[in-house]
Formats: C-alpha cells, structure tokens, sequence
C-alpha cells in the first residue's frame, strides 16, 4: 500500500511499509530489499563437491558454502552462478542444470536464492573480491551431505542446494 526507506546501503534498502493481507487487515511491516542471488553446487567426476570456508563477520566465524553471490542490476540469476563460480571457486562449467529457488528469509528479507547443478568443470583463474577471505575444498559428495544432515553446514542455501542436487542426481525428474 505505502512504503518508506528508512536506510539505502551499497546492497541492501531498509523500508517500512503499510500492507495489506489477502483478507483484508493491514499492518505495517520492516523488510530488507535485496536483489537475489545464485549459488551453484559444483559436482567433479570423481562425486566430489566444492565448498568453499568462508569467513563470515556477520557470523564471527567460518563458514561451509556453496559458491554465490548477489545477482548485479540487469544480470539473470544463471549467469550470477557461473560469475562466482569462476570468481570465487576458479571454475567453469561446461553443464547446467537449475535446481530451483528459495527464500533467505521471507519474514524479512526480499532475497530470493536460484540453485543450479555445475558439471563438466574445468580449472580457471579465480578473483576473489576484496572484502572476501576464502578457503576453496573438494569433499566427496556423501561427505558433504553429512554435514549437512549432521548441523555442521549451517547456511540454508547449501544446505538445500546439496539436498537439491542429491535428489536431481538420483532422479531428475524430481525438480522439473
């Protein structure tokens, strides 16, 4: 209905806002404008994935993740992932598949998360950016899965993203 911004960052837009639900009430809510993003789960021959530990301020600590990365104004979400793919991993993939989208946060947040399958990898110079510490692994697959499973993955996009590509790896026609 009405909305105001109330913080315009680098990435993000703070807003409050007077909505109005399916039923008719209203209510005034916060929420955090931000442009999406991508992430890919990129699978070797050998079933081994790349993970990067990445240290998070936000976090205080390190943090198991899938390659990603915010979608840049005019940028579809597809080629965000194969962007940081290279950027951050220091591959390419020659294959693609989409493994859907998620909410970051829908209570909150406006970011919504595209998850793709990366196959066929070739080794590329990588350029992290300045404001990014990362450490790249290859763990087999099952491992990875583990570790999601056991809590010590903890972000939601790979946590997913591997479930994700579990399921289209064993059968596709699960996501389409």
């Amino acid at each position: 209905m009405s909305s105001k911004t109330v913080f315009q960052g680098r990435i993000i837009r703070v807003e409050t806002a007077q909505m109005r639900f399916p039923d008719g009430r209203s209510a005034e809510f916060e929420m955090v404008r931000h442009p999406g993003g991508a992430a890919a789960v990129a699978l070797d021959d050998d079933e081994r994935v790349c993970l990067l530990r990445q240290y998070r301020p936000v976090a205080g600590e390190w943090i198991w993740e899938l390659p990603a990365g915010k979608l840049e104004p005019n940028e579809g979400p597809l080629f965000t992932a194969q962007r940081e793919l290279e950027e951050e991993a220091g591959l390419r993939a020659a294959d693609w598949s989409p493994l859907g989208a998620v909410w970051s946060s829908p209570g909150i947040f406006t970011e919504v998360i595209h998850l793709f399958l990366a196959r066929g990898l070739t080794p590329v110079a990588g350029n992290h950016e300045e404001h990014e510490l990362i450490e790249v692994h290859w763990l087999p697959f099952s491992e990875a899965l583990a570790r999601a499973r056991s809590g010590e993955i903890l972000d939601a996009k790979t946590v997913i993203g591997l479930f994700r590509a579990q399921a289209f790896v064993t059968e596709p026609e699960m996501l389409t």
